[in-house]
């Protein structure tokens, strides 16, 4: 576990920044937006990780509960967690209650260690990758974010959800245990306002991450997503959707991207000829282009390479 050294507030570079500066630049300023009777959401930059956003590039949801608000995700560090516990006693004197994690990434759960005396759940495959990979994650996000992580440390979540219809705080959701974001992806709709809360399966005007993905299973959870007919969504990046758009442009960005990436391996390209793949318009203004086609490049071009390269005898 990111205990001893982590602590210590080590900058991507080696440098320890004195205390005075750490506090004086490293604040989140979370402004939260009310989107429905008794639900807030906090909506996270659509930028990539920057030390100019502190890596608040996370929608969170808080919900009102019978005993407190009910968090949809916690943000990628200490400090954002303590800030978000901080404007969840402004909207209620009680807090927080409970907390779902959608996912195992870091920006979603690094917040957990904030509430870590209350109830965290997650679907279970979450919870074990959460175990497995958040020291790798956390070592990385102290590289991407330097001293805004100082202090963090990885808390997995600690219950699982199960799926239907589930009563948390007093409030009625239906859990949708889903996938192909990651190994495991929890969308959650809230049955007292009919929104629905989609984790990463949904990106809104923000590009799709794909370092855990297998767009195959994504595109199936995303028919699941639409059947709901949600009187609103929440995506997991980018902004609130009224209108059904969100996921018809992610699942429309998914297609285009794994057909561009079978027609480069299929013709021979490597992988830096593939990023020099001119976008579409209606991809190219997506927030966190193009480094995250980018990205999707080298975590899905090789696989596929060898899906449509030919073998030999």
């Amino acid at each position: 576990m990111f205990t001893r050294r982590h602590a210590l507030g080590i900058l991507g570079a080696g440098i320890i920044a004195p205390r005075a500066y750490a506090q004086a630049r490293h604040v989140y300023d979370l402004t939260p937006i009310q989107i429905a009777d008794g639900m807030w959401m906090i909506e996270g930059s659509t930028d990539y990780f920057s030390m100019q956003n502190g890596g608040a590039i996370v929608n969170i949801v808080l919900i009102e509960g019978d005993s407190g608000l009910i968090l949809i995700d916690s943000g990628p560090s200490l400090r954002y967690g303590e800030a978000l516990a901080s404007v969840a006693r402004r909207l209620d004197l009680r807090g927080v209650s409970a907390v779902i994690n959608t996912h195992h990434h870091p920006d979603h759960f690094f917040g957990n260690q904030v509430f870590a005396d209350k109830p965290i759940l997650s679907l279970g495959e979450t919870l074990s990758a959460a175990v497995s990979d958040g020291d790798a994650f956390a070592d990385n996000m102290y590289r991407l974010l330097g001293d805004w992580m100082r202090g963090t440390e990885v808390v997995p979540p600690t219950q699982v959800i199960s799926s239907g219809e589930v009563t948390i705080d007093g409030r009625s959701f239906t859990a949708l245990p889903l996938g192909g974001h990651t190994v495991a992806d929890l969308a959650v709709l809230d049955r007292q306002t009919g929104t629905l809360i989609a984790g990463d399966l949904v990106f809104y005007d923000r590009a799709p991450t794909t370092p855990s993905a297998d767009l195959e299973i994504w595109q199936a959870s995303l028919n699941e997503l639409e059947a709901i007919n949600a009187a609103q969504l929440v995506p997991g990046h980018g902004p609130v959707d009224k209108t059904r758009a969100a996921i018809p442009q992610t699942r429309a960005y998914l297609s285009w991207l794994e057909h561009t990436l079978r027609n480069a391996a299929r013709e021979g390209l490597d992988m830096i000829e593939v990023m020099d793949t001119t976008l579409p318009a209606e991809f190219a203004g997506m927030g966190a282009q193009p480094q995250e086609f980018h990205r999707s490049v080298s975590h899905l071009f090789p696989g596929i390479e060898l899906q449509e390269l030919p073998r030999g005898n």
